[in-house]
């Protein structure tokens, strides 16, 4: 399939398609013509990625636990080195929403005393 089509069945803008490609995330076989020719290995790996990048991995994480990640399935059984990363996201997700409950709470007592 063309790039237009992955775009429309996996919901990611060609632009990133393009960008994964770059990043070495994405290696579709190219058509005589030049052509990328995007198959459903391609799709399955746009899915891995777009799910993990919303779980809030960055692409540097992503690439280097893509292998790990088998399927697209939330019920996956991870490498020892993906769970070890994905424990240090979460521990990192925990220290951000600390923060911002700090700083809604110093905010709201701003707001209450106004």
């Amino acid at each position: 399939m063309q790039i237009g089509t992955l775009s429309k069945r996996t919901g990611v803008s060609v632009r990133m398609l393009r960008y994964y490609e770059e990043e070495g995330l994405l290696n579709p076989p190219r058509r005589e013509s030049g052509y990328r020719d995007y198959g459903e290995a391609e799709e399955q790996i746009v899915a891995r990625i777009r799910m993990l990048s919303e779980a809030g991995l960055k692409l540097d994480v992503i690439r280097r636990f893509l292998p790990c990640f088998p399927d697209p399935r939330p019920d996956f059984h991870p490498c020892p080195d993906l769970l070890a990363a994905l424990r240090r996201e979460v521990s990192s997700i925990d220290d951000r929403i600390a923060c911002l409950t700090a700083s809604r709470s110093i905010l709201s007592g701003y707001l209450d005393r106004v």
